[in-house]
């Protein structure tokens, strides 16, 4: 089993089984695991991040109940998919740290949820590996709990990380 099977076996049971899952008991009850996209090489990334002035003032996030949430631009990278050349911007909490990567792509609303996925360091997807470097692997992209319970409040992709083309990796839509 690889590492992503593994890490999909994992959320998987924990969505079905544990009592901090985002479904409700019923949903937890007809469980039967998540749609993901196959592995894709080419959206395994490893990119070097044009980091934004250490001043750079705190942005706000709207979020899916109508709330804000404070986030610092960190720094932004270019890649092509699909043919075409695009850019997404990593955000961080008010020190720097905690990266965070909200986007939404041509397959939202369609394959995928509709507001948008994420990424994070706090999953195997998105991890720094020098100090302008990331290793970005859209094959972990994942939906925000949002997607599963209308209890939840998600930070809402800013339009600079709405992307054209369809990121066919990571987790598919809930249904």
């Amino acid at each position: 089993m690889s590492q992503l099977e593994h890490f999909r076996h994992e959320i998987d049971s924990f969505m079905g089984s544990h009592p901090q899952s985002p479904l409700d008991h019923d949903a937890q009850h007809n469980f039967s695991g998540l749609n993901y996209y196959e592995f894709k090489q080419e959206l395994v990334l490893e990119v070097e991040v044009e980091r934004f002035p250490e001043d750079e003032p705190l942005i706000t996030m709207q979020t899916s109940t109508g709330a804000e949430q404070d986030y610092r631009r960190w720094g932004k990278f270019d890649f092509e998919f699909g043919g075409q050349q695009t850019s997404l911007t990593i955000y961080s909490n008010a020190l720097g740290a905690d990266f965070f990567m909200p986007f939404k792509d041509a397959t939202n609303g369609l394959e995928t949820y509709g507001a948008g996925r994420y990424m994070d360091d706090h999953r195997p997807g998105m991890q720094r590996i020098g100090p302008n470097r990331f290793e970005i692997d859209f094959n972990y992209a994942y939906n925000p709990y949002c997607a599963y319970s209308p209890y939840y409040s998600c930070p809402l992709p800013p339009r600079e990380n709405w992307l054209k083309v369809p990121i066919d990796a990571g987790e598919k839509k809930y249904v």
